[in-house]
């Protein structure tokens, strides 16, 4: 048995995870080819090189990426979603959820469309979410749209990022670079000198491993919905949390709090709300008690608590910053801190599983999408500096996206990116319009596809199973 479980469970579970591994190779299968197609492209690297190179960096990243992105994932799905207690209908998210997303990628990675795997993602999680809203006698929010309208804007904002700032990079390059060799289409087998090469080499890298330490903590995050949704009772509270401490720090938030609300003035909102989260907190503490016993349900109930109290707490943050001490600020982050502990981790088994499945992916499917990121986006033959004003951007953009915590499209900001290399090299004219409008519609239908699918998938099993 896995993780103590009925064999039928354990069935169900290694099937999901493995659908959660599928998703993650075809992930490596889009996203990755767009590292190498500039180091290919220039014959910095031999495709092999270049491949097994970026799928070992992509792993590194995955490893050494934190859990920021994973737990935005996470946390655009309901509490009540992942604490349902009927196996079959976290079923039927899981499968709706991985299988419109699969189906999608793979669909647009055969046509040789790049395609986010990210804004397919983030649109099959709403599109479940919205569906299970709608059930009869549903409660609760649909998904946490707080964090939706953030992940939302990250995923549009990042290509005419990428688009803008690799324009400005090449007219930088071109005025301060002297010589032409940077500008040059590289000619057939010749092997770039080694300055370029050595650029070339570290933007590819940096891509690869920025890609994985975002994209790959996507997958992360599917995986711990599929655990949670599926063997609650061992992994809705981080088991190797620690139980006094993170009781500790919820007495010294509610006492912490009860000091603000005594401080205010009794009419105020500030009093009133510091009152409610300090009775919560204190609720809180006495739920963790039940913990070691056993309680039937009470690991239910602190992760639904821990996340909703988490919530609260910063928008009571938020409202009052310029009304609390530095003191109370240190303070309430610190305990919080500790508390979301219990709630936010990772299994270092499922990171090795993403970051294995990543690589693997990449050395695998690479050939479709480097092709049209080498040849189909602009219609001169790609530039040493077009290569490495392209990488340098995508990189600087997902690991500032990694460092917040938000998913960003790799896909999105480095083909956009080269996109902006060719108009800054010879302006519009110098784009495969076909190429761009095949991209600018799988864009477009991305969201709208993927949600509407999901969502019927997730009634379509939900009534089957229910």
């Amino acid at each position: 048995m896995i993780f103590g479980l009925e064999s039928w469970l354990a069935g169900t579970l290694f099937l999901c995870l493995l659908a959660a591994i599928v998703f993650e190779f075809i992930n490596g299968f889009h996203d990755t080819a767009n590292a190498v197609a500039t180091v290919i492209y220039t014959n910095t690297l031999k495709p092999w090189t270049a491949v097994v190179w970026s799928g070992l960096w992509n792993i590194a990243g995955v490893l050494a990426g934190g859990i920021g992105v994973a737990m935005g994932i996470v946390y655009l799905l309901p509490v009540e979603l992942l604490v349902d207690q009927q196996v079959n209908h976290a079923v039927a998210m899981i499968i709706a959820l991985l299988g419109s997303s699969i189906v999608w990628n793979f669909s647009t990675w055969y046509l040789g469309i790049p395609c986010s795997s990210s804004h397919t993602l983030v649109a099959a999680i709403l599109g479940v979410g919205v569906a299970h809203s709608i059930l009869p006698g549903a409660s609760g929010t649909a998904v946490n749209w707080d964090k939706a309208i953030e992940v939302g804007s990250s995923l549009l904002i990042s290509p005419f990022f990428g688009f803008a700032f690799t324009i400005l990079l090449m007219f930088i390059l071109r005025w301060f670079t002297k010589g032409k060799k940077l500008f040059e289409e590289p000619k057939k087998k010749e092997v770039p000198p080694l300055w370029i090469r050595a650029i070339l080499v570290f933007t590819c890298t940096s891509v690869s491993f920025f890609h994985g330490s975002n994209d790959g903590q996507k997958g992360v995050g599917v995986i711990m919905l599929i655990l949670i949704g599926l063997v609650p009772l061992q992994f809705a509270l981080n088991p190797q949390m620690k139980l006094p401490d993170v009781k500790s720090a919820s007495t010294h938030l509610a006492t912490e709090l009860s000091e603000i609300a005594a401080q205010s003035s009794a009419s105020s909102p500030r009093a009133a709300e510091a009152a409610l989260l300090s009775s919560r907190f204190t609720l809180l503490a006495r739920q963790l008690d039940d913990i070691p016993n056993n309680v039937a349900n009470s690991k239910f109930e602190v992760r639904k608590v821990i996340i909703t109290e988490r919530r609260n707490l910063d928008r009571f943050e938020k409202n009052h910053k310029f009304d609390l001490t530095t003191a109370q600020k240190k303070n309430l982050s610190f305990h919080k801190k500790t508390i979301v502990s219990a709630t936010d981790y990772v299994p270092f088994w499922v990171l090795i599983m993403v970051s294995l499945s990543l690589g693997t992916g990449t050395m695998i499917g690479w050939k479709r999408i480097v092709v049209t990121i080498g040849e189909k986006i602009g219609k001169q033959h790609l530039t040493y500096a077009q290569g490495a004003s392209a990488e340098i951007v995508a990189a600087s953009t997902i690991g500032m996206s990694t460092f917040l915590g938000l998913p960003v499209s790799t896909t999105q900001v480095l083909s956009s990116g080269i996109a902006g290399s060719m108009v800054a090299s010879k302006g519009l004219k110098n784009l495969q319009m076909g190429t761009i409008k095949s991209m600018a519609i799988a864009w477009l239908l991305t969201f709208p596809v993927v949600f509407m699918l999901a969502g019927t998938l997730f009634y379509l099993f939900r009534s089957i199973w229910s």
